[in-house]
């Protein structure tokens, strides 16, 4: 749980930069927000896989996934900062989409406007199906893979 804790919180440490509380402050409140995060996807994803990724044999991140009747969800993918840029979000995305693919199910996944990530996703063939206001449920349809170069 503080590996996972710690990778919510470098997604909220940029955000949170110019608050004026201390890093014991942030941290604590990066806690909570995890808490309630960890909570509201156990409710609301019973039987979900709730994986570590790892890079080099160090834990890197994590990947959160869905498998339901119609479709696969990608809950949460996350990779600690130090860990990003090397590739292995995008690896893992384009392994869902093949098991997608695999089960004739498409690959559907929330996404921030504002996400650095999304460009990755729609190079992969994600496109928005729902505005929710601040972020996007995308889907990737069942078909063939972009290329690796992409």
């Amino acid at each position: 749980m503080e590996l996972l804790c710690r990778v919510y919180a470098s997604t909220r440490w940029e955000e949170l930069a110019p608050v004026p509380w201390t890093d014991e402050q942030k941290l604590a409140f990066c806690r909570s927000q995890f808490e309630a995060q960890h909570a509201y996807y156990q409710a609301n994803y019973p039987g979900a896989a709730w994986l570590v990724i790892e890079r080099g044999g160090v834990p890197a991140g994590r990947l959160y996934l869905h498998r339901r009747e119609k479709e696969i969800r990608l809950v949460d993918i996350t990779l600690l900062p130090e860990h990003r840029s090397f590739g292995v979000g995008g690896a893992l995305v384009r392994e869902v989409i093949a098991e997608g693919n695999a089960a004739g199910k498409p690959v559907r996944i929330h996404v921030e406007k504002n996400n650095p990530a999304l460009r990755l996703y729609e190079r992969l063939g994600f496109a928005p199906i729902v505005d929710k206001g601040v972020y996007h449920l995308m889907e990737r349809p069942v078909g063939p893979l972009p290329d690796p170069e992409i």
